[in-house]
């Protein structure tokens, strides 16, 4: 089962509530589903748990069954809506005058209060929404028919303190999220917390990953410059070697050539505490800026 499924699922667990949040929640089906015309009304979809809900749903909403419902384990589930009467009783509930107005729009006289606002992208995002897996990106989208209507759901998202994006595709309309912490907050409002700590435990997953991935790289790095100034340090120190100088360095420079000598791998802060006795880092790099002077090199 996709995250996007598992969500729609978590959703389909809400109770379907009073007639006000069942009317509100319906309105949002509707206005995002396959038709909702004079002649029919017509819902699919691939979610065994919404195939559920929905003739309830119905019921609580506007007293109506469904005239067509889905052949058992069929793969996609239709409902349809074509008696004029019961098409005609569910566009009144919703506030329709299909006679009058020809552009689909959200009734919010029917969202006054949080719960049919709730209830109501509820009700949208089971029919026309679905979320991205965590792990392949955050993205959660409503899609549908109608442009007044996607215009509208993003004012209604703006208004709950939500900041949606929009496009259209296909001669479809979007509102969209990519933004994790928006896309858990939405989930959670929906009625969907379990789908939001999903998502929230796949950020903290990569969040943790990338930091690890970030100090090794930053370990590499300063590895790899470790060994690059260890490496002009010897050279400094064979050259002294060659010329048979070394011994005639200072005794403090001489043992810190043989120390570097017989510790290549070692970094400046480990040489300096391997020194006798210890000495600071900046002492130990002053003694080898020295050598490498002495020797003619760029130094360490």
């Amino acid at each position: 089962m996709s995250f996007s499924a598992q969500a729609k699922s978590e959703l389909c667990r809400c109770p379907v509530g009073e007639k006000n949040t069942a009317l509100a929640e319906s309105c949002g089906v509707l206005l995002y589903c396959n038709t909702f015309s004079p002649e029919e009304i017509r819902v699919v979809t691939a979610s065994l748990d919404f195939a559920q809900r929905l003739p309830k749903l119905f019921r609580r909403a506007f007293g109506v069954t469904f005239d067509q419902i889905p052949a058992e384990n069929a793969p996609r589930h239709t409902f349809i809506l074509s008696e004029p009467g019961k098409v005609a009783a569910v566009a009144d509930a919703c506030g329709y005058d299909f006679l009058r107005h020809h552009a689909h729009h959200v009734n919010f006289a029917l969202l006054e209060d949080e719960a049919c606002r709730q209830s109501f992208l509820r009700g949208a995002f089971l029919a026309g929404g679905s979320v991205m897996e965590p792990s392949s990106g955050y993205h959660l989208e409503f899609v549908t028919d109608h442009s007044a209507v996607s215009r509208e759901v993003e004012a209604l998202l703006i208004e709950m303190g939500f900041r949606p994006g929009s496009s259209s595709r296909g001669g479809r309309y979007i509102t969209y999220f990519k933004n994790s912490g928006a896309i858990e907050d939405l989930l959670t409002t929906l009625g969907a917390p379990v789908a939001a700590m999903a998502v929230m435990s796949e950020k903290i997953s990569k969040s943790m990953t990338n930091t690890v991935n970030r100090r090794i790289n930053c370990d590499e790095a300063n590895s790899d410059k470790t060994v690059a100034a260890a490496e002009k340090q010897l050279e400094a120190i064979r050259r002294l070697r060659d010329r048979g100088a070394l011994e005639g360095l200072p005794e403090k420079l001489r043992d810190t050539a043989y120390l570097r000598l017989e510790n290549p791998e070692l970094s400046i802060s480990q040489l300096a505490e391997a020194c006798v006795p210890p000495v600071t880092k900046s002492c130990l790099s002053h003694r080898l800026r020295r050598i490498a002077a002495l020797a003619g090199t760029d130094g360490a």
